[in-house]
């Protein structure tokens, strides 16, 4: 009986092991986890049927009014389903260094920003977040596989959670390019 019961318990974690494997094994980029900007665990497969595009933020930049053009685009399209998920970072410059509460406040009161914020996460190197591991090492078109090269820089993302698009951070949200590729998806 001992031995049964050993058996039954290793084959169980073996089984836990081998799906918490499976779920490692990001498919899409809604496979993640993250913490919003207020410290909620956020399962972003909840965004899953929606057209997404994920962005690098930051509230100290030459790039920063672009948060203006995010929410516009965020507005125009969010009914037809669509949404920007804004991820702080830090890592060019110490461009965003307050801290979550600081930057939520910032990005409302200058931006009016209602879009989905998340916590500051770090988009490069070893310290780079999953989310961002997995986003940077899937060839795209226009700019292709690769560290994120500044803020503002942009993931597009269909309904089926697959990245489809990445755009350099100069590119506006008003971009002829950025924009038809969005209502293509839509």
């Amino acid at each position: 009986m001992r031995l049964i019961l050993s058996a039954m318990i290793a084959f169980g974690a073996l089984t836990t092991m081998a799906s918490a494997e499976k779920k490692s094994d990001h498919e899409c980029a809604l496979d993640f986890e993250m913490k919003n900007i207020d410290g909620k665990v956020v399962d972003l497969e909840d965004f899953e049927g929606k057209v997404v595009l994920i962005v690098n933020t930051a509230s100290e930049c030459g790039l920063t009014p672009q948060f203006a053009g995010l929410e516009s685009l965020y507005q125009k399209y969010k009914d037809k389903g669509f949404v920007v998920l804004g991820f702080p970072c830090n890592q060019f410059g110490g461009q965003d260094p307050g801290s979550n509460a600081e930057i939520k406040q910032y990005c409302t009161s200058n931006y009016s920003v209602s879009f989905p914020m998340f916590s500051k996460v770090e988009v490069n190197d070893d310290g780079a977040c999953d989310l961002y591991k997995y986003l940077t090492s899937k060839e795209t078109k226009p700019k292709g596989a690769g560290s994120v090269s500044w803020n503002f820089e942009k993931f597009l993302v269909d309904r089926d959670g697959q990245l489809i698009a990445r755009f350099a951070p100069p590119t506006k949200p008003d971009a002829k390019e950025l924009v038809s590729a969005i209502e293509a998806e839509l």
